[in-house]
């Protein structure tokens, strides 16, 4: 079997675990048989720094016509000044736009291991296995914006227009209704339509969509401040969990908490599947670029890693394959080794390589 994938390190910590993702991604192939055709490009700061464009043409030709992307992390203080017309986040928002992905798969899973390292309460942490698939394309990420000066340069007025249609919320919520068919058949669907129109419109189509077309699967609707308090209170509750851009992006970086470090967990997002059968994907650890740690082999490798084997499974359909890097993966975590985020007290913390060793070193 082949397979293009697009590597995009970015900036801070992002060339270091996606490094040691493609040590991973490489082993797996020897393991299966599958032969990758590896193209790497810039994103984000180094992009700006390289050609003054986040997303450059070049990086464009690459990804084009890929089965999938990875990516690491983008931005950093360097580039973080608000009245810049250029910004790293540009490049990661036009490379979903171009690849029209349009639904963030971001499982969050608690490893028995590393309960001590949530501030929750052990009891709680049992048997959490969430799926949040959250909306890419539209909301206020997407919106047409608007910024007013006064004559002295000062901030006066801004918008950001929140805009969603029934189409947009049609298809992530079939991507939810299918991944909780294949689980325990719940889906949880959040908003705030007790003040917001878009979200009258997305619970509206949300239950219409699960009531002809995934009638055995339980749906509730959930307002966002609520389901943020009820996550942390009940987490093991909860199954799939659709929602839109805006509030995945917050409550997905909140659920971290769950699993003890943000640096444990991978990330999806998937584009309508092709005519060969593939769906192209996007793939990436949830956490930033954190410029602070980069280049010290500090950063937790585990998130893009585990990364990867979404790639395997959403983008190849290769399921074996994917359990078997999920499985030395949890082997690795199950053995002791910790990063210097996941390190208890009077634990030695192991390089970001190190980690990656005893992953391959479970995949024989």
């Amino acid at each position: 079997m082949k397979a293009s994938i697009t590597v995009l390190p970015g900036d801070g910590v992002g060339p270091e675990v996606i490094s040691e993702a493609v040590r991973t991604l490489r082993a797996v192939g020897a393991n299966h048989a599958i032969e990758f055709d590896l193209r790497e490009g810039l994103i984000g700061g180094a992009a700006i720094d390289a050609t003054g464009d986040p997303l450059p043409p070049v990086t464009r030709t690459l990804i084009d016509g890929a089965d999938a992307v990875l990516l690491g992390a983008v931005g950093g203080p360097k580039w973080s000044d608000p009245s810049s017309s250029v910004r790293p986040e540009q490049g990661l928002l036009g490379l979903r736009a171009m690849m029209g992905v349009f639904a963030n798969l971001r499982p969050v899973v608690t490893h028995p291991a590393l309960i001590p390292l949530s501030p929750l309460r052990a009891e709680l942490l049992h048997d959490v296995d969430l799926m949040f698939v959250r909306e890419l394309t539209g909301g206020l990420y997407f919106g047409d914006k608007t910024r007013e000066m006064d004559a002295h340069g000062q901030w006066q007025r801004a918008t950001a227009l929140c805009v969603y249609t029934a189409d947009e919320v049609r298809r992530v919520v079939r991507i939810a209704g299918n991944l909780a068919r294949d689980r325990r058949g719940r889906v949880t669907s959040v908003d705030k339509a007790n003040v917001m129109e878009t979200s009258r419109l997305w619970r509206a189509v949300t239950t219409q969509v699960m009531r002809d077309e995934f009638p055995e699967v339980a749906l509730d609707h959930m307002l966002a401040d609520a389901f943020a308090m009820q996550m942390l209170r009940t987490p093991a509750e909860y199954d799939v969990i659709v929602t839109e851009n805006l509030f995945g992006d917050l409550l997905t970086d909140e659920a971290a908490v769950l699993a003890g470090s943000i640096g444990l967990l991978p990330s999806a997002s998937l584009a309508s599947r092709r005519a060969d059968d593939r769906i192209p994907g996007l793939y990436e650890p949830i956490h930033g670029s954190a410029p602070d740690i980069a280049g010290r082999q500090l950063a937790n490798p585990a998130g893009a890693i585990l990364s990867v084997a979404m790639l395997l499974r959403y983008s190849l359909g290769l399921e074996k394959a994917a359990l078997d890097l999920e499985s030395a993966v949890n082997g690795a975590i199950r053995a002791g080794h910790r990063t210097t985020d996941c390190a208890m007290p009077g634990e030695v913390a192991i390089s970001t390589s190190a980690f990656t060793d005893a992953v391959i070193a479970r995949l024989g």
